[in-house]
């Protein structure tokens, strides 16, 4: 990037639009890697929207603690997939900074990564502006990392611990609003713009 991100709310409107994600899983008791990938969209939220204070409130937090997030959907599949596998999901991120600065704090999020329930991460710029997350839950433990190698290009990495002990690693690309992957769908009709890849190349 050639400007700095100032805070993670920046890094979120940051990623913000529609991505094209491919993902090398590494399952490190199988020792053999997956490929995947996946086609998602991130819409920036305003701190005053219903969702994040629906979000805070089943937190148990104040919704005006809330100082940003986004409503990311996404649609993937996987090598290892058997017939009627579905990775297709949407889930609302919550970003309660813990300074002044917005560079660390605690994310909600009303669906887990590892486990699809409501879950708790705290999140960490480094020194290069990539995003750190580390959740909990109750069998595992996720280490996140974000970062932009340039505005159209996001990579990921991330590293699963517990019962399940696996590392991954994404290319995310930036789909331009011409790009037929992706298009805007009317509300209550079935977003044939979020199916699989047909390659076996998620969020």
């Amino acid at each position: 990037m050639t400007s700095a991100i100032a805070n993670a709310v920046h890094f979120f409107q940051q990623s913000c639009g529609r991505w094209r994600s491919q993902r090398s899983v590494h399952h490190l008791l199988h020792r053999r890697a997956e490929a995947g990938g996946s086609l998602i969209v991130v819409e920036d939220l305003d701190p005053n929207d219903p969702r994040l204070q629906t979000l805070a409130e089943q937190h148990g937090q104040s919704p005006g603690s809330i100082a940003g997030g986004s409503f990311v959907r996404w649609s993937a599949s996987m090598a290892w997939d058997q017939n009627g596998d579905a990775h297709d999901g949407e889930t609302v991120f919550g970003l309660i900074p813990d300074g002044d600065d917005g560079r660390s704090g605690t994310l909600l999020r009303d669906l887990g990564y590892a486990e699809k329930a409501p879950a708790t991460s705290t999140f960490q710029m480094d020194q290069q502006d990539g995003l750190i997350l580390c959740t909990s839950y109750e069998t595992m433990t996720v280490w996140e990392r974000f970062w932009f190698t340039s505005p159209n290009v996001r990579l990921r990495s991330s590293t699963v611990e517990g019962l399940s002990n696996n590392a991954s690693f994404c290319m995310e690309t930036r789909l331009s609003e011409e790009t037929e992957d992706i298009t805007e769908a009317p509300a209550g009709s079935k977003d044939e713009s979020l199916e699989p890849l047909s390659a076996p190349f998620g969020w």
